[in-house]
């Protein structure tokens, strides 16, 4: 398989293989740590919690959940989202913080955990052809925008879990 799925099959073997090494690096992070600002932001210079990795998977997913639901209805869709510019993902990611600032760690892990399903349903229930083999969102597909949304971001995500696991003794 290369790095980038390329049909509906890879797509969810992508999703399906880094969520439940993701969701193992959250569970063993206490609830008493997961709001401590000690991970590498999205804007260059900044830190942020756990619960704000999560934040921001939830927001990407439900974004994704979003375009295809107006799409699909054929309602015109503001990407990435109203009010923001693809050059302005950094604010974007901020908002998805401060969206989800009072949630309780587990509630948000239930969240992601939710909107995760949702998203493999989505793709489940969807062609190879819908998916890959027609452009969806200017050049892109819609496999490749929601690969873009969920398992790219899960990779990176996963990567500073497990620096923050490691500079914290955890696991």
């Amino acid at each position: 398989m290369s790095s980038v799925p390329e049909s509906k099959d890879e797509l969810l073997t992508a999703i399906n293989s880094i969520y439940p090494k993701l969701m193992d690096d959250y569970r063993c992070i206490p609830a008493s740590m997961a709001r401590k600002c000690k991970i590498e932001g999205n804007i260059k210079g900044t830190q942020i919690s756990v619960c704000d990795t999560v934040a921001y998977l939830i927001g990407w997913g439900n974004l994704v959940l979003k375009w295809y639901r107006l799409k699909s209805q054929g309602v015109p869709v503001d990407f990435p989202d109203t009010g923001y510019r693809w050059n302005q993902l950094g604010l974007l990611a901020v908002s998805f913080h401060d969206q989800y600032r009072d949630w309780k760690y587990e509630d948000l892990l239930r969240k992601l955990d939710s909107t995760i399903k949702e998203l493999i349903l989505l793709v489940d229930s969807l062609s190879n052809e819908e998916l890959y083999e027609k452009t969806w969102y200017e050049q892109w597909t819609l496999g490749r925008m929601i690969q873009f949304n969920t398992s790219s971001p899960m990779k990176n995500m996963r990567t500073k879990v497990r620096r923050f696991n490691k500079s914290n003794g955890l696991r």
